[in-house]
């Protein structure tokens, strides 16, 4: 999955849940949650799934040198 398909699944999702709905769709495909706690869940696992993809893309190296005494 890529980083964009994540974020337009997190927007769906915070969509149902703050319209109190447990309800999403996306992707032509439809998904009913139990309960609140089962769509903060999935939620919560979107966001870390986000938050690794976006670590791992803006990591930058900076070489240094040491000066030998």
């Amino acid at each position: 999955m890529t980083l964009d398909d994540l974020k337009a699944r997190h927007s769906a999702l915070l969509a149902a849940r703050y319209s109190g709905t447990r309800s999403v769709s996306y992707d032509g495909k439809s998904i009913n949650y139990g309960s609140d706690a089962e769509l903060a869940a999935a939620i919560a696992d979107i966001e870390r799934r986000i938050a690794a993809l976006e670590r791992t893309s803006r990591r930058v190296l900076r070489p240094f040198a040491v000066k030998d005494l």
